[in-house]
């Protein structure tokens, strides 16, 4: 009998921590958070993002071909139209929190091109829905680090970002790059300012009333021949971390072909 009592006491108490594990609790005294009360870093992007890509700068280290083969961002064909917000160097207007409501329907996208080359791209043949300019910043990425409006792809995007009231999302891009933080930290009171502002008019003032101030910087690019929107030319050295691989730039394949073809119509001509 005595036995018995024992052995039942062991096996209520046996039950009694198969239910604690059961339920992930390590009794009294603990606070470790449980696995379902870790918040994830988002790992998509709340907006869609875009990038028409000219093939104007080294692959392998373009910072927009690597947030598409993070799944970040989605590369568009010249035939492909898009609706919302586009960086592009033939933006009349600056872009600014009027635009939030555009990036939340219908995304934002980016035109990779170099200022040197803009008579290689077909702009007529993009269909933009609201092409907009970005105000004067600086780079960070480390072949233009420094250099004012020599942005890269993840740049322009990440301040177009910041500026319209999406900072979590530019978060999530710029965190994929080791020098990211960097392009915060050297234009963190200009885009505090941009993005306080409530349309492009006053974002224009705000930039030329700092320049104003700031008399020493350097008011446009210091490389005329590299002046880029989003200079891509070198500006990560981190392109071999196990992504999938290239795929080739139908854009400028497209361009190829048809420069062929026209020398070849007028060498018949």
């Amino acid at each position: 009998m005595g036995y018995n009592r024992r052995r039942g006491r062991g096996s209520s108490s046996s039950t009694r921590r198969s239910k604690q594990e059961a339920s992930g609790d390590d009794g009294p005294g603990t606070s470790l958070p449980r696995q379902d009360d870790i918040e994830e870093e988002p790992k998509a992007p709340r907006i869609q993002l875009a990038m028409w890509d000219f093939g104007q700068c080294d692959v392998k280290r373009c910072t927009g071909r690597k947030l598409s083969r993070f799944g970040l961002l989605k590369e568009l064909r010249v035939t492909n139209g898009f609706g919302g917000v586009v960086l592009s160097p033939v933006g009349t207007q600056c872009v600014s929190k009027e635009d939030h409501h555009i990036v939340q329907r219908k995304g934002l996208a980016v035109v990779d091109c170099s200022w040197a080359r803009l008579s290689d791209v077909p702009f007529v043949k993009l269909r933009c829905g609201a092409p907009r300019l970005l105000p004067w910043l600086v780079a960070a990425n480390p072949v233009n680090y420094g250099r004012p409006c020599e942005l890269s792809c993840v740049e322009a995007l990440s301040a177009a970002l910041i500026i319209c009231g999406e900072e979590d999302t530019a978060h999530l891009l710029l965190g994929k790059f080791k020098w990211g933080h960097a392009f915060l930290s050297l234009n963190r009171d200009l885009l505090k300012a941009y993005s306080q502002c409530q349309n492009g008019t006053e974002i224009i003032n705000v930039q030329n009333s700092w320049l104003s101030s700031n008399s020493s910087v350097p008011k446009s690019p210091v490389n005329a021949d590299k002046s880029h929107q989003s200079t891509e030319e070198g500006s990560d050295a981190e392109s071999d971390d196990g992504l999938p691989p290239l795929e080739e730039n139908l854009n400028h394949l497209n361009f190829n072909q048809d420069d062929e073809s026209e020398d070849e119509s007028e060498g018949d001509e």
